[in-house]
């Protein structure tokens, strides 16, 4: 079964196409390292919780939105031979950062239930 890399992102609202640009260019590599697909998505309805929410999660500021994004790979274990692989790759030093990358969460997630396995 798939393992998925999840992230959610503060991203500065005037930096949406910056992002997309350096999404887009990112997608090759991951592709090249061996993961399956790579889905961005820009908030467009990111409510605020009365605990706690998307914006709290990643401590926006006032003019970021939030980005939700995934990897799929194929298994834990290709995930985890790319990412050594990224970190030795020198091609990731000059990967454009249009966002702060310190207020970024992300983990590895097992998939529980895919309704659109085939």
């Amino acid at each position: 079964m798939s393992y998925i890399d999840g992230f959610v992102i503060p991203v500065p609202s005037g930096n949406r196409e910056a992002y997309k640009t350096a999404a887009a260019s990112f997608w090759p590599l991951l592709k090249e390292y061996g993961a399956l697909r790579v889905v961005e998505c820009w908030g467009d309805d990111v409510p605020d919780g009365k605990v706690t929410d998307f914006r709290r999660a990643v401590a926006a500021q006032a003019g970021e939105n939030v980005v939700f994004s995934w990897v799929v790979w194929p298994s834990k274990e290709a995930r985890d031979a790319a990412g050594k692989k990224m970190r030795e790759d020198p091609r990731m030093k000059d990967m454009p950062m249009p966002f702060d990358g310190k207020r970024m969460i992300f983990g590895g997630f097992s998939v529980l239930l895919d309704s659109g396995a085939e």
